[in-house]
């Protein structure tokens, strides 16, 4: 009977803790998008990159088709975002997060661009990897 408690208590820890550690990595995800909203609003398109994964593996698909890399998804940002007035206010509503393995989560939402030159609105769904204690996007498919 011991040995099934001890189990029992065991199986509950493991729960919890996992579920900690699941709103810990949601929290930290929550972080970057909030600083990259700010970045943008400074027309900080370099800040706003550095949400992303530095590597020439980054994977941007939008209206304009596929995007690979981080250098060439930042100098997409900045030929069609090249003042204040065309990046203007740029805010997310986080629809889902949900975690796919160990250091990887999806992200599902919507972002509204509050701008001068026309307000642009539209969905996004985003890949986070944990990659040396940073959670970076990965992967971005915006519409």
């Amino acid at each position: 009977m011991k040995k099934i408690i001890l189990l029992l208590c065991f199986i509950n820890v493991s729960i919890c803790t996992s579920q900690t550690i699941v709103k810990e990595d949601q929290e930290a995800i929550i972080a970057v998008m909030k600083l990259q909203e700010k970045a943008w609003f400074n027309n900080d398109l370099e800040g706003f990159m550095q949400g992303y994964w530095k590597s020439d593996s980054l994977k941007f698909y939008g209206s304009n088709g596929l995007t690979k890399g981080w250098q060439q998804t930042l100098d997409n940002y900045k030929k069609g975002y090249p003042t204040k007035e065309h990046a203007g206010n740029l805010t997310f509503t986080i629809k889902d997060i949900s975690k796919i393995s160990d250091g990887n989560y999806w992200v599902m939402g919507t972002y509204y661009l509050k701008r001068k030159v026309g307000d642009a609105n539209g969905v996004f769904m985003i890949i986070f990897k944990k990659i040396n204690g940073e959670w970076k996007i990965i992967a971005d498919t915006s519409c």
